[in-house]
């Protein structure tokens, strides 16, 4: 009996530690698995955060590109109102007297209320005796007429653009053949290139010039319709018109805005 037994128990032994070995392995095996599982999670964080470094980099790159859009936007904006913004700190008073000896036999027609219809109203011809009675009245009322200008004035020196052009289109209308309207038809212009809409604004520089060539703003004039020429993608033109400025009025303050205009198109 007793022998048995300690055969048994002999039979036993190496089963119970071979049992304890498999488990023994299986703890180490799981032990790894959880190292393991440990190591290939803390990769995976590392490669999430270089992933949200990446993006950051990215937007602070997009960043960087739109702040540097807006300041060019600017720098544009600035140099195209540039010389907008000291002709209006003149005093147009002593205007009068030079835009009566410049104004032409054929007086500008009476310009529309709308600009789709002002485009329409540049390039028409000048009517002749149909404007005689408005003509009459603005050599009869100086009063008015120059209040009437001053109220168009006033509202294109606040940056009210709209109602500039709402103003001047109104006085160029009542007035045709005052002494001002060279003045008018400019700053008529302006309010719209002021608004971008710059196919009427060149449109109304050009009126000027055809109607008053020998006017003070005729210069001015003409430098507009070249900077207008560039807004509508009409290079080659503008290009020719701001060299016309540069040969045509030698020495004054368009020629040179002009000249630096080029300097900068062909950089």
């Amino acid at each position: 009996m007793a022998g048995a037994l300690a055969s048994a128990m002999l039979f036993a032994f190496p089963a119970f530690a071979q049992d304890s070995r498999l488990s023994l392995a299986d703890r180490v095996s799981r032990l790894e698995q959880q190292a393991q599982n440990k190591d290939q999670s803390g990769i995976g964080m590392v490669n999430q955060m270089q992933q949200l470094q990446a993006q950051v980099q990215q937007l602070q790159g997009q960043l960087e590109e739109l702040q540097h859009q807006q300041q060019t936007i600017e720098d544009k904006n600035k140099a195209q109102y540039g010389d907008l913004d000291s002709r209006l700190g003149r005093l147009e008073g002593g205007a009068a007297g030079t835009g009566a000896a410049a104004t032409g036999n054929n007086p500008p027609p009476a310009q529309p209320r709308n600009p789709a219809a002002a485009v329409n109203a540049a390039t028409a011809p000048t009517p002749a005796a149909g404007n005689a009675s408005a003509a009459a009245a603005g050599t009869a009322d100086p009063a008015g007429a120059q209040a009437a200008y001053d109220v168009a004035f006033k509202a294109i020196r606040a940056g009210n653009y709209v109602e500039a052009s709402r103003e001047f289109r109104s006085f160029l209308q009542q007035y045709p053949n005052h002494a001002l309207a060279p003045n008018a038809w400019y700053w008529l212009g302006e309010s719209y290139y002021a608004t971008t809409n710059y196919q009427v604004a060149q449109e109304s520089f050009q009126r000027l010039l055809s109607q008053f060539p020998q006017s003070d703003k005729a210069s001015d004039a003409l430098l507009k319709v070249g900077y207008s020429q560039l807004e509508l993608k009409q290079v080659d033109a503008a290009k020719a018109t701001l060299k016309k400025v540069t040969t045509k009025y030698p020495g004054s303050k368009a020629a040179s805005l002009a000249q630096e205009r080029l300097q900068r198109l062909q950089q």
